[in-house]
């Protein structure tokens, strides 16, 4: 593992990475519904301006996992950066000038989709690179307690530049990806490969074997993940909607709103990542915890039309997201060989993305059909996904303290 000169420094540059992703998707949120008067545009265009650059994200992310585990994440990570801003400024210049940008807002949206792509993903497997036993599951904690921080920003931030003219944000894009270039490039470390990188051929044999022996707790480790983001993507794409149709709350104020959940889920975030250690009896425990109380609030949120009660309740899941995430993303990241861990952890990052992608247009038609039948079906899916965990992950009866690491490498899922 090669020294981190500036462990804090590191620590910050590996979590602005994933800090970007999610302006991508959050800071666009509270803009939507100006988006769609101001382009004259549908329900469903409107919600593609979010799913396109979710979807093209995922389809590259397991391509740039490959490519990263071949060369190096920061090989990944820099140029993605570089066209994710560039996305920003197409999509910024479309709106601007353009006589009928929304085509082009989708092409630079696709743009940053793909630069999205070497992002999240790439910063847990830099973490399970450069970090190990307890200290790993800190620094992820740390991630997605930035991934969250981001989404807590983020609808403040797009709500404060749409201040200005209500395209601002595809312009402050580019600003925040140079910062996290610069950061990458100075401060992170990464060890040069000693051997040659192994054929595709060999390199696929090993990730077929990686899900041979791995794959049903897996399956059920990505349906989470993609579960919690299509959850709260979808619960913001309704609430930015009724916050201004049923309240007329808009600007700063309805940023702020939104980010009151997703504060909820970051500072659980952070608190669990800290905690967990290499426990696996523990983050079980906390993934099937978190996904009950994510089902016991949704469920809930029928009874209730009145904003204070209403996010009372929507707290509770925002604390159950906090649990189930980086739990999760300790047992993906630490489960499979640093030779691999770059196309796992990608295609983790790819389910996680389809959620987005398909949480506001769902969300959008269940809007139409009924909000009753929207948080039940909510409910239903958490609930089920549930069940898969409490199933499919197993972990060993006994876990010695001091041989926590060990059994963490060794240990079988079945």
């Amino acid at each position: 593992m090669p020294k981190q000169k500036n462990k804090g420094m590191t620590i910050v540059a590996i979590g602005s990475i994933p800090l970007i992703l999610v302006l991508g998707n959050s800071m666009l949120i509270p803009v939507l519904p100006r988006m769609k008067t101001e382009l004259g545009i549908s329900q469903f265009q409107v919600s593609m301006v979010i799913s396109v650059f979710s979807i093209a994200a995922a389809i590259m992310i397991p391509v740039l996992g490959y490519l990263s585990d071949r060369f190096s994440r920061k090989a990944v990570v820099i140029p993605a950066l570089i066209l994710y801003g560039i996305g920003g400024i197409l999509a910024g210049a479309a709106a601007a000038w353009f006589s009928s940008p929304y085509m082009w807002i989708i092409a630079g949206r696709i743009m940053q989709g793909i630069g999205a792509a070497g992002t999240t993903s790439m910063a847990m497997a830099l973490t399970g690179d450069l970090f190990k036993g307890g200290e790993q599951s800190r620094v992820l904690g740390l991630v997605e307690a930035s991934n969250g921080f981001g989404k807590v920003i983020s609808p403040i931030i797009g709500s404060l530049v749409a201040l200005l003219f209500w395209y601002a944000a595809f312009w402050a894009f580019p600003i925040f990806c140079l910062a996290s270039i610069l950061l990458t490039v100075f401060f992170i470390k990464e060890k040069k490969k000693e051997k040659e990188p192994p054929p595709v051929g060999k390199y696929v044999k090993g990730l077929l074997s990686v899900f041979k022996t791995e794959g049903r707790w897996l399956f059920a480790a990505y349906l989470t993940g993609a579960t919690c983001l299509f959850t709260l993507f979808g619960i913001l794409f309704y609430i930015s909607d009724i916050l201004e149709k049923e309240h007329q709350i808009d600007g700063v104020l309805k940023g702020a709103i939104l980010a009151i959940p997703l504060l909820f889920m970051t500072t659980t975030s952070y608190i669990t990542g800290s905690k967990i250690g290499k426990n696996m009896r523990l983050m079980k425990s906390l993934i099937i915890l978190g996904l009950i109380l994510m089902t016991a609030s949704f469920a809930s949120l029928v009874l209730f039309t009145s904003l204070v009660p209403f996010f009372a309740v929507l707290a509770v899941s925002s604390i159950g997201t906090g649990l189930a995430l980086p739990c999760i993303n300790s047992f993906i990241t630490g489960s499979v060989p640093a030779d691999r861990r770059g196309f796992v952890t990608s295609l983790y990052g790819s389910v996680r993305f389809l959620g987005v992608a398909i949480g506001p247009p769902i969300y959008g038609a269940l809007m139409e059909w009924s909000r009753t039948g929207m948080f039940l079906v909510t409910a239903g899916l958490t609930l089920f996904v549930a069940l898969l965990c409490l199933m499919l992950i197993h972990v060993p009866k006994k876990e010695p303290a001091k041989h926590r690491d060990s059994l963490f490498d060794k240990m079988q899922f079945s």
